[in-house]
């Protein structure tokens, strides 16, 4: 038998993406590129082109063809009525990129991390990329105002890849002949995609082993420092502030109430030395809880401790958000003698 036969059946058997020619936009070039982290679309060739008998040999068509139909694998956010949505608290109409992914993305994350579609991580993964990284491509895509009342924005956008993307296209005197433009469009794809990857990195590896640990301290601060769970102890430090009010605000997650932690203590960068710091109000708030004692805050050192009656002081801010001391028994008595005043 010959070695080629196998490549050739393979050929054969390989899908086709669809999507329209002319210039590109940063939503389907990532509506593509997700289509390829899939199973079935792996080795999926690309046909760009707006015409329909064109499109109609494609397996799957995405940003072009007027309809949105996932059981016809049809994927387009143009026409007239289209009011579709990521749900899950989401309003932004979603773009091609939004569409594949909510359709394909716990695929694709489940397959790069090594997850089942169903693990909850899988899902907490799916819903935070889409947050972070998707839903200000939507927006764009769909020319939503991010600021509609100088406010409260409707979406984040951590980078700009959208206008990234739409420098890859042909300037005005270059050519726009569709071999040339197609490879530019090859360009996009993979720009997007190992942005995205990039993301999901983090997020996977550094952002959820947060919660994880989060979880674990909540968990023992109550039983071990502090049953009230006003305080929370924290081992090694850890980016906590988001994760406690997504917890908070989870329903399914009892062992962090809304409002409940006021203190959070953690090692500081300094060896040997810890913090302690207040809660804020919101997420993004300069205000806390319970800010530290009103007479320690702007204090140091010796007059910190002297002050407090605490030894081992090394400061309190002038806010009273954060404090420090040489040990970590000594930033628990700071924590416990600020919630008593």
């Amino acid at each position: 038998m010959s070695s080629a036969q196998p490549e050739a059946k393979r050929q054969k058997m390989a899908k086709v993406i669809g999507t329209h020619n002319g210039t590109f936009h940063c939503d389907e070039a990532l509506a593509v590129f997700l289509l390829r982290q899939t199973s079935t679309y792996r080795d999926a060739s690309l046909k760009r082109s707006r015409d329909p008998a064109v499109l109609a040999t494609c397996d799957i068509v995405v940003d072009v063809g007027a309809i949105y139909d996932a059981t016809k694998l049809l994927f387009d956010h143009h026409q007239r009525g289209f009011t579709e949505v990521f749900g899950h608290g989401f309003e932004t109409k979603l773009s091609s990129a939004g569409l594949i992914y909510k359709h394909f993305g716990k695929e694709v994350i489940a397959q790069k991390h090594q997850l089942a579609e169903d693990d909850q991580k899988t899902t907490t993964l799916w819903l935070k990329m889409y947050k972070e990284f998707i839903e200000a491509i939507d927006g764009i895509d769909n020319g939503i105002m991010q600021y509609p009342n100088d406010i409260k924005p409707k979406y984040r956008s951590r980078t700009d890849i959208s206008s990234r993307v739409g420098s890859l296209n042909p300037r005005w005197n270059q050519s726009t002949d569709s071999e040339s433009v197609d490879v530019r469009f090859e360009q996009a794809s993979l720009l997007t995609g190992s942005e995205f990857l990039g993301s999901l990195d983090y997020y996977a590896n550094a952002w959820l082993p947060a919660r994880d640990l989060l979880k674990s301290a909540i968990s023992t601060s109550k039983s071990q420092v502090d049953p009230s769970g006003q305080i929370i102890l924290l081992e090694t430090f850890l980016p906590w502030k988001e994760h406690l009010f997504e917890l908070e605000a989870d329903s399914s997650y009892n062992a962090a109430e809304p409002g409940q932690a006021i203190y959070i203590i953690y090692p500081d960068e300094t060896a040997g030395n810890w913090r302690v710091q207040a809660v804020p109000a919101t997420p993004d708030s300069f205000e806390s809880r319970k800010a530290l004692p009103e007479p320690w805050r702007g204090l140091r050192d010796e007059e910190l401790s002297k002050t407090s009656g605490i030894e081992g002081g090394i400061f309190i801010h002038a806010s009273g958000f954060i404090g420090g001391n040489k040990t970590k028994a000594g930033a628990l008595l700071i924590a416990q003698a600020a919630l008593k005043m």
